[in-house]
């Protein structure tokens, strides 16, 4: 067998985290293409997502230069497996102390885009960029990321792949949406033995009633935010929108809150706010069912838009009937556990929402499960939403 050539060292420490991965790569090249790009990633420079900058090179004289054309072929034509790379860093994480996930931190699917020029590059499409508000030419990844108060860093991450890159668009048995990818991704981060007090995401994914139905029926505790106007069935005389919800609890001042009790805020500077949370009914929603509406505010006599919000979770009410049931925090149940789900609930919304979630043919009770291979400001308010619901 033939020795393997050193390899030049990564600067300080990092050598100590590179050489972990060294046995994933098959050539002196590739170990120190990866060392390079590992470094790039880390120096303190305003722009590191250009091969340029990751490089150290001029933004555009210096797109010819040796290092960056070597540190291209690493990227894009050396073959090595980036699921085997990103599996070895979630083992590391796991077996690290410092950065070991528990049950009071929480798992954030999102998704984020990037502007891209042209049509040759794989995933692109016209699509919407939440990083820039608007609908233009880029390329959208899902993401989950593991957080807590301390730290938060990626898990998973699947690019969304338009309809246009399919012969059948939406029909074709190979696309998915973004909800599809993102249920899947959270099922795969329990998998790869992460744990979590409930999976958070914006109104963008818990509006969607088969998406949060696919959670439900895969065991996983989640707390999402709603639009405050987001419609649902109700009798005539009962709240039809979460706002409306919000508006027919009591509330009588601070002496006399009513349905509202005080919940701490801490913000990044350090500095705290008494903000007040409150079990609304909404529908079939209700503080001890299969679901729960929160309503989280800094005034409840005003409901100010910018400073509520409205979250649906299928986490047990504290003190509530359904908490004895529940499983431990951040464990999810297994298929023959009913605590978290009620199951002609979860159907209904499976057939109710899966077309408009575009989440396809979902797993049912008889069917096995076999999914396809695969702003910091965000992460504190969803990680406030984790506390709200203990």
């Amino acid at each position: 067998m033939t020795r393997r050539l050193p390899c030049p060292v990564a600067p300080g420490p990092l050598e100590g985290y590179a050489a972990r991965f060294d046995d994933l790569f098959g050539s002196l090249a590739q170990r120190r293409g990866f060392r390079e790009y590992l470094a790039g990633l880390l120096a303190p420079r305003d722009r590191n997502k250009t091969l340029t900058a990751l490089a150290g090179a001029e933004p555009v004289t210096g797109a010819q230069h040796r290092s960056v054309q070597c540190l291209q072929f690493f990227l894009s034509e050396s073959r090595w497996d980036a699921d085997q790379v990103n599996s070895r860093r979630l083992e590391l994480l796991l077996a690290d102390p410092a950065t070991a996930p528990h049950d009071a931190g929480v798992l954030v699917i999102d998704d984020s885009g990037d502007r891209k020029d042209g049509v040759k590059t794989a995933h692109v499409g016209h699509q919407w960029l939440g990083r820039y508000g608007k609908t233009d030419n880029g390329v959208v990844t899902v993401t989950t990321v593991w957080a807590d108060e301390r730290l938060y860093y990626p898990v998973h991450a699947v690019p969304y792949t338009p309809a246009k890159h399919f012969a059948k668009g939406k029909s074709d048995p190979g696309f998915r949406t973004k909800l599809a990818i993102g249920a899947d991704l959270a099922v795969k981060a329990r998998a790869a033995g992460f744990t979590f007090r409930a999976v958070a995401a914006d109104s963008a994914y818990g509006d969607q009633d088969g998406f949060r139905a696919e959670l439900s029926e895969a065991g996983l505790p989640f707390v999402m935010a709603l639009k405050p106007r987001r419609g649902v069935w109700a009798y005539g005389p009962d709240a039809h929108t979460p706002v409306h919800a919000a508006r027919a609890l009591a509330w009588n001042g601070p002496d006399d809150p009513g349905d509202w009790r005080p919940v701490t805020r801490t913000f990044r500077d350090g500095h705290t706010e008494t903000w007040r949370a409150a079990d609304a009914t909404l529908g079939w929603w209700g503080p001890d069912g299969a679901r729960r509406l929160v309503v989280a505010t800094a005034d409840p006599a005003t409901l100010p838009d910018k400073a509520t919000w409205y979250l649906v979770t299928n986490l047990p009410r504290p003190g509530g009937p359904r908490e004895a049931d529940s499983p431990a925090p951040g464990r999810a149940p297994g298929r023959d556990r009913a605590d978290l789900r009620h199951p002609a609930l979860d159907r209904a919304e499976l057939q109710a929402g899966q077309r408009r979630a575009g989440l396809g043919r979902l797993p049912g009770p008889l069917r096995c499960r076999d999914p396809p291979p695969p702003g910091p400001g965000q992460l504190r308010v969803l990680l406030l939403l984790g506390r709200l619901v203990r």
